[in-house]
């Protein structure tokens, strides 16, 4: 297994490969490492991992999504394991994503607007809280390839997942079938259908985070077809559903 020492940036969202992520960066321990990766060479990817906090932890008070229009209060300074408990390597779920930060672009109140894209899935080893900010060692975990005797049980899971994802989108956004994603407008791979799919449906953070350890891709799709099928029966008997709107905006992989 290929490892890596990277920096570590925390978050209460699971972030899968292929997915875009827009991070508005406010504390200081997150913009040192902002800061340390604009040293870098443009041509270089910008590399850190995203991992999930368990439940019942403290959440850093750093936002995902846009930055706010209204300007944030001056951050207080924190030590890069402040909140985490002793250990924080237990705080965290042990399974993360590697993030290419495309664009960092710094305010002129020292916050950071982000762009990332996440691309490879990582186990954390350890984690060292001796720097500026968190960072850890993590070694890629790689994606199961096709059986090699030309059977593709992901393929053909993939196909029956797009199909329960596009009823289980008409059930929550209320829409008439023309209005979907077609068939064409859809990934074919199986690796990421299985990802959009558990980015785009609206999950715990708990079950987001299963689904990105899944052992390989066929397990993850046989979970995501079980989960639309029951979510899709719940959205049918509920007489009306707040979160409809998550359907009509771009994906979010949180």
């Amino acid at each position: 297994m290929t490892t890596a020492r990277l920096p570590l940036f925390p978050l209460n969202a699971v972030l899968f490969p292929g997915l875009v992520l827009p991070l508005n960066v406010f504390e200081e321990r997150y913009r040192a490492l902002m800061r340390e990766l604009l040293k870098s060479d443009e041509d270089t990817p910008r590399r850190f991992v995203v991992v999930a906090i368990r439940d019942g932890r403290e959440t850093a008070p750093t936002a995902t999504g846009m930055p706010d229009t209204v300007a944030a209060a001056p951050p207080a300074e924190r030590s890069p394991a402040d909140g985490f408990g002793p250990d924080p390597l237990q705080t965290f779920h042990r399974v993360g994503c590697v993030a290419d930060a495309a664009t960092i672009r710094e305010r002129a109140d020292g916050s950071f607007e982000v762009l990332a894209t996440g691309t490879t899935r990582v186990r954390l080893l350890s984690v060292d809280a001796e720097g500026p900010y968190l960072s850890a060692e993590v070694e890629e975990i790689d994606e199961e390839s096709p059986a090699p005797d030309g059977s593709d049980e992901a393929g053909a899971l993939a196909e029956g997942v797009l199909r329960a994802f596009r009823s289980y989108q008409k059930r929550l956004a209320g829409a008439s079938e023309r209005s979907l994603a077609t068939g064409a407008e859809l990934p074919d791979d199986p690796s990421v259908v299985s990802y959009l799919v558990a980015a785009a449906t609206v999950l715990d953070v708990p079950t987001k985070q299963r689904l990105l350890q899944a052992p390989d891709t066929a397990t993850r799709l046989r979970e995501e077809l079980t989960l639309l099928r029951k979510e899709t029966a719940v959205i049918r008997h509920l007489p009306s559903l707040p979160a409809a709107d998550l359907t009509r905006a771009p994906t979010h992989p949180n």
